[in-house]
């Protein structure tokens, strides 16, 4: 019996093999508001994810020379002074698959929704390198945003980055929302970054869009105000990570990010508690590669990179319409041009409320169907000159025909382009309500009942100028045959209406 326990310890002992793991682990010197300092991780990288003791996660952000700086990615309240934190070697990534459509995520990629756990896909780096300039082809595909004014005058193609711009209540998120709505059945999937937004306004937003179909196109990723600063500063990086995702499968991405001056604000207070000096405004001096890398990751693919788009619609809030502080300044700079929100338009009825002059698109023309940019083309410099007139005008001194015919046109024009909120136009009922305007179809229609005249009007040319829509549907012009149509169902319809 005793021969047999021998024997059996024997073999225990030569099969048994020694395995060892090595971990990294360090100790909190200091925790405090979402930072904590950690000693004893000397090669962690800049990014990596690290663990606490009691599970909760953080990323390494500051290295110096005797510790490492870390915001903490949850609660801190337990963390305590000398507890054990452990790297894991992985840099800070998000899990992505195509069943994160319809779905509404937190920053790093967990579902808050309700609607259960998220089918685990692909992980991608939140922070990666954009692609480069030989990947890329150039800007000439429309994105319809559904908003007159910004379809005819500020085009936005496929992988531009168009930042809208504005004043705290001037439409900014309701424009992003309607370019959101209009995407339907336009091969284009979303992606909402909400930046330190309040969970009231989150959840009637996401109800809008699952109210009209969107959110089986669109994905909400949410950092909200009552989360951590190290959340709002990671929120846009993962949002652009889930773009990347759909953009490498070769589809287009529509990216918008509301807003990056509360993910501004949300890294200085970050970077001020890491103890970083403060340059101007009391933000660090990175401030503008914080966002110069993110803008930079929206591009259009050429076919031999996969052809794919990330086109980003930036928010900013500015303070009494000061475009010229630091971080409007710096997105401005980064950016393809800029959506101009003036709150006087706003107050005024004219909504959106979109300043033509300050606002432009550097892609321009190419980025619109050859019917718009026909009927739209002096759209922009009638308007300008409009308000130089309309100024002027208010003196009362007496004016010659041409110069109040222009003022009549005006007037018209800032008429046409009001739009209600959530009420996306199909640019082919956009074309035809510019066509009867540059065309002069309305300049004797009295102003308070043009809104009238043109829902009539696109009514009546579907049911009568088919051949009209038919060419704006297929090769995105009209033929002769195709505007003598629309010419003589504009002309009945207006007989009839001013009766």
């Amino acid at each position: 019996m005793s021969n047999n326990i021998v024997e059996n310890l024997r073999k225990e002992i030569e099969a048994f093999k020694i395995q060892t793991e090595v971990e990294k682990v360090g100790k909190v010197l200091e925790v405090f508001d979402g930072i904590a300092k950690v000693s004893g991780l000397s090669d962690v990288k800049s990014s990596e994810i690290v663990t606490f003791s009691n599970g909760v996660g953080g990323v390494a952000l500051n290295l110096e020379e005797d510790a490492v700086g870390v915001i903490i990615l949850g609660s801190f309240d337990k963390i305590k002074e000398g507890e054990e934190v452990r790297a894991t070697g992985r840099i800070l990534e998000i899990s992505v698959s195509d069943s994160i459509l319809g779905r509404a995520v937190n920053a790093i990629g967990a579902p808050i929704d309700g609607k259960g756990a998220i089918k685990a896909g692909k992980s991608y780096p939140i922070e990666k390198v954009a692609p480069g300039v030989v990947t890329r082809q150039g800007v000439d595909q429309p994105v319809a945003t559904g908003i007159k004014a910004i379809d005819a005058i500020i085009p936005i193609g496929r992988g531009q980055r168009e930042l809208i711009i504005g004043d705290r209540q001037t439409g900014k998120t309701a424009i992003a929302i309607d370019a959101i709505l209009n995407q339907k059945g336009q091969n284009m999937i979303c992606v909402y970054v909400s930046i330190g937004q309040k969970d009231s306004k989150l959840r009637k937003l996401q109800a809008r869009l699952e109210d009209s179909g969107a959110m089986a196109y669109t994905v909400i990723v949410s950092a909200g105000a009552s989360e951590p600063a190290a959340m709002s500063y990671i929120a846009p990086y993962s949002g652009v990570a889930i773009a990347e995702y759909f953009m490498d499968q070769g589809k287009d991405v529509l990216i918008i990010y509301d807003d990056l001056s509360k993910h501004a604000v949300a890294y200085r207070e970050i970077s001020l508690l890491l103890r970083r000096p403060p340059g101007r405004e009391a933000y660090p001096g990175d401030v503008f590669y914080l966002h110069s890398r993110l803008l930079e990751r929206a591009c259009r693919r050429n076919a031999k990179y996969g052809g794919g788009s990330i086109t980003a619609l930036p928010i900013i809030e500015t303070q009494t319409g000061d475009i010229s502080a630091y971080i409007p300044t710096n997105v401005i700079s980064i950016t393809d041009g800029q959506i101009f929100l003036e709150t006087d338009l706003f107050y005024k009825g004219i909504r959106p409320a979109v300043n033509v002059g300050s606002s432009v698109s550097r892609v321009g023309s190419s980025a619109q169907i050859k019917a718009m940019k026909k009927v739209a083309g002096t759209l922009k410099l009638d308007l300008a000159q409009f308000r130089e007139l309309e100024a002027f005008a208010q003196f009362g001194s007496d004016l010659d025909d041409s110069t109040k015919r222009q003022l009549e046109r005006g007037k018209r024009s800032v008429e046409v382009l009001k739009q209600l909120q959530y009420a996306p136009v199909k640019m082919e009922h956009q074309v035809v309500t510019f066509y009867a305007l540059t065309k002069g179809f309305m300049d004797d229609v009295p102003v308070e009942k043009i809104k009238e005249f043109e829902g009539g009007l696109i009514e009546y040319t579907e049911r009568h100028a088919k051949v009209f829509y038919k060419e704006i549907a297929e090769s995105k012009m009209w033929t002769d045959k195709g505007e003598e149509q629309l010419k003589k169902a504009i002309a009945e319809f207006k007989s009839s209406f001013m009766k």
